[in-house]
């Protein structure tokens, strides 16, 4: 029986064995743990089937012992990164495009739109092929949702094929294949371009607004200003620590976007010929298997530095634990970027591509230049463009 009995727990104790990391595989997958959490998960459920043939075989108070120190530990462990999680969310400030589009919708009584119906042009009475279809950025989407508010018929509705929201690069890839007539944002990125252009799409460019390019900090940082060349010179690498700037002696995090967003392919073009460090990646194991790399979200610490538009971080985000720096001494206000003092202004387009046969797109544009649609511009927070009288 003793023999017996021992062959069955060996029997046992090698299918534990083989299931744990299996169980740990799954798991990973299927929770989407990644950093800490996959460590901790690997290591528990890799131990464990070490663990458990101690205490059947022999010796089981001391082993017992063991493994309930094991268990204490592991539980420590996911007791630290629970801990280190909540103060990651606590400190994370989410600069990437998460406007809660319900907010800013047309012909809503509560929406925080600008509320102007046109006296100049409505496009009631069109049908949907005669409307212009229009899409935009983030950052945009107050300023565009107005536009349709004011001149569009009150039966169109987000995401009904006439006004969409996909962002950057979905509005660009929209564009390109001539899904919608109109993109309300900044300037495109290179690769986007290089898309239109394999789909045979020419874009055409309409300033509609002046924005500022800004940079931000926390709160607590003494850096209150940078020059443009320092501020190349921290995210080409060159400058490390805050103390060569004016600030604490503290390593410098210079985080970044995802490629082809906005305000990425701003960063692009500000740099120029001057090459950008590469960013901080996290690696995140998705729940269908794949490996995801993501530039880092941005870490409201004193050593990090981001950028964004200033609409959106004034307007939108509005997080008192941040706060934009100036540029070559000029804060990015709307009376410095209406005199083109501060020194990175970011032009914001109707984009349109040539060869576009709906007269109605002319005619949107032209009203958007028009004194109503800049009011509408100045009162959604942009700065509007100078008009010929």
């Amino acid at each position: 029986m003793k023999k017996s009995s021992l062959i069955g727990k060996i029997i046992l104790t090698v299918l534990v064995g083989l299931a744990c990391p299996y169980v740990g595989i799954v798991t990973l997958l299927l929770l989407s743990f990644s950093g800490f959490w996959g460590v901790t998960v690997v290591f528990g459920l890799l131990v464990l089937p070490l663990t458990i043939p101690l205490i059947w075989i022999k010796r089981r108070k001391t082993y017992a012992i063991a493994y309930a120190a094991f268990v204490a530990c592991f539980a420590i462990l996911l007791g630290t990164q629970a801990g280190i999680e909540a103060y990651n969310d606590a400190i994370t400030i989410d600069v990437t495009p998460a406007i809660n589009v319900h907010e800013y919708l047309p012909f809503a009584e509560d929406s925080k739109i600008v509320k102007h119906r046109s006296e100049t042009l409505r496009f009631d009475g069109l049908t949907r092929s005669e409307l212009p279809a229009i899409d935009g950025a983030a950052a945009a989407f107050p300023v565009y949702s107005a536009f349709v508010h004011a001149v569009y018929p009150e039966t169109v509705e987000l995401y009904d094929g006439i006004f969409e929201y996909n962002n950057t690069r979905g509005g660009y890839e929209c564009l390109a294949q001539k899904k919608t007539d109109v993109f309300i944002g900044a300037a495109p990125s290179k690769e986007q371009i290089a898309f239109a252009e394999e789909h045979h799409t020419t874009f055409a460019y309409t300033q509609i607004a002046s924005e500022a390019f800004v940079f931000f900090v926390h709160k607590d940082n003494p850096v209150d200003s940078l020059t443009v060349e320092q501020i190349k010179g921290i995210y080409s690498g060159e400058i490390t620590n805050w103390r060569e700037v004016g600030g604490n002696d503290e390593t410098i995090v210079p985080f970044q976007r995802n490629e082809g967003s906005g305000s990425q392919s701003m960063l692009i073009r500000f740099m120029g010929d001057t090459p950008i460090i590469e960013p901080n990646i996290q690696t995140e194991v998705s729940g269908m298997g794949g490996i995801i790399e993501e530039v880092a979200d941005y870490k409201n610490k004193s050593t990090s530095i981001g950028f964004s538009f200033r609409f959106y971080v004034e307007g939108i985000i509005r997080n008192p634990d941040i706060k934009m720096i100036a540029i070559d001494g000029v804060a990015p206000t709307k009376e410095q970027i209406r005199s083109g003092a501060y020194p990175i202004i970011a032009p914001v387009y109707a984009v349109t591509y040539e060869g576009n046969d709906n007269e109605n797109v002319h005619k949107l544009i032209q009203w958007i230049l028009s004194d109503e649609g800049q009011a509408i511009v100045e009162e959604s927070g942009y700065v509007g463009v100078a008009r010929d009288n």
